[in-house]
C-alpha cells in the first residue's frame, strides 16, 4: 500500500510539473506573438496610410486641403457623392414649378397618397395616380394587369421617376421612404402637397 501511495504521489507530482511546462510554453508563445505584432503593426498602418495616398489623385488632395479651409465636408463620402444612412436620392423635394414640368413632360409618375374621400371633397392634381399610403407598399408589388386594374395607371419601373404628393407633405414623405425600400432609384415627392398645388393654381 506505501509503495502504491507513493507511485500515486509521484504520478501526481509529475502530471503537475507537465501543466506548469506547458502553461509556460503557451504563456512564452503568446509573449513572442505580442512582440511580433508590436513591430509589425507600425509597418502595417504606414503601408495603409501609403496606400490610401496612393489610391487619392493628388489634385484632389490639395483641393481638399484649400476647400477644409472654408469649413466645408471633405471627407471621402462628400467626395464621391455618397450620404449615410440614407435610402433616399440627395434631391428628394420637388417644388410646384418642376412639378408642373415633370406633368408636361409626361415622364413622371404622380402618386397621390391621400384617401379617395380627400380627393373627391377637395381636388387632385391633374394625371396624378391614386393609392392610399396604406396601399403603397403592397402596391408597388402587384402585377402590372392587376395595378393598372385597380388604380387605372401603368404600375412604375424601378428605374421611372415617381413624385408621390399628398395634403401638406407627410404622408407622401412616408410613401417615398416605402418606395425606396423596395428598390425604386429615383423617388422624390412634393412636400407643399396639394395645399401648395391649389394655392398656386389659384395665383396663376
Amino acid at each position: 500500500m506505501r509503495m502504491l501511495s507513493s507511485h500515486l504521489l509521484m504520478c501526481l507530482c509529475f502530471a503537475s510539473e507537465i501543466r506548469l511546462f506547458y502553461r509556460r510554453c503557451l504563456l512564452h508563445m503568446a509573449l513572442r506573438m505580442c512582440v511580433r505584432f508590436s513591430r509589425v503593426a507600425p509597418r502595417l498602418l504606414w503601408d495603409s496610410n501609403v496606400l490610401h495616398r496612393a489610391l487619392v489623385p493628388s489634385s484632389r488632395i490639395h483641393l481638399a486641403g484649400f476647400v477644409n479651409t472654408q469649413g466645408l465636408d471633405t471627407t471621402p463620402e462628400s467626395w464621391l457623392g455618397c450620404r449615410r444612412f440614407s435610402l433616399v436620392p440627395p434631391s428628394s423635394d420637388v417644388t410646384y414649378e418642376q412639378l408642373k414640368k415633370l406633368l408636361a413632360g409626361g415622364k413622371s409618375v404622380i402618386i397621390d397618397v391621400r384617401e379617395p374621400w380627400e380627393l373627391r371633397e377637395y381636388g387632385s392634381i391633374p394625371g396624378s395616380i391614386n393609392i392610399p399610403l396604406g396601399q403603397v407598399n403592397t402596391a408597388l408589388q402587384l402585377d402590372p394587369e392587376e395595378f393598372n386594374e385597380k388604380y387605372g395607371g401603368e404600375i412604375p419601373q424601378k428605374i421611372d421617376n415617381i413624385v408621390f404628393t399628398c395634403l401638406a407633405g407627410i404622408r407622401s414623405k412616408n410613401a417615398l421612404d416605402m418606395a425606396s425600400e423596395l428598390g425604386y432609384k429615383d423617388v422624390q415627392h412634393y412636400p407643399g402637397g396639394w395645399q401648395d398645388w391649389a394655392k398656386k393654381e389659384h395665383q396663376n
